[in-house]
């Protein structure tokens, strides 16, 4: 399955590093960005979400909720957030039901089965897709400029 933009955004539950639930459901009326991202504690991941942490007053003016997923679990995903002083929420697609949902799962990285893509996905108030970009390379960061921008015009 492939998401385009003007798609509704499939619907998730998952773990945030406190061990609550976060749904999409509850952000309705609220911008949204979703960072996909392959796995916590690699070099692209680290620069790409300590990037967003840098600049996390830009997505606030924009009254944009940011969340990363990745498919490592809640501890991982805590201990991540805590060293990298990561200050959005981050997400655990353990059993990779959102990833799936997004249709953006390697079925192979390096050795391991079902990890993300590398992937950004904006979503509006009413929780239609704005945004897309699905990277193939997992090297590759998604082009924040055509992100904040799209974030921007729904502001």
């Amino acid at each position: 399955m492939s998401l385009k933009i003007g798609d509704t955004a499939p619907a998730f539950n998952l773990c945030d590093t406190n061990r609550q639930f976060v749904s999409l459901a509850d952000q309705k009326g609220k911008n949204v960005l979703l960072l996909f991202f392959p796995l916590a504690f690699t070099s692209t991941c680290t620069a790409e979400l300590c990037s967003v942490r840098d600049n996390l007053g830009f997505y606030n003016n924009v009254n944009a909720e940011v969340f990363g997923i990745s498919v490592d679990s809640n501890a991982v995903l805590a201990k991540f957030k805590e060293e990298q002083k990561l200050n959005f929420t981050l997400l655990s697609d353990f059993n990779k039901e959102a990833s799936t949902a997004y249709g953006i799962l390697y079925e192979n990285f390096s050795w391991m089965k079902g990890v993300s893509k590398r992937s950004a996905f904006v979503i509006d108030k009413e929780g239609v897709i704005r945004y897309a970009e699905v990277l193939e390379n997992a090297g590759e960061v998604p082009d924040f400029e055509a992100v904040n921008k799209t974030l921007q015009s729904l502001s």
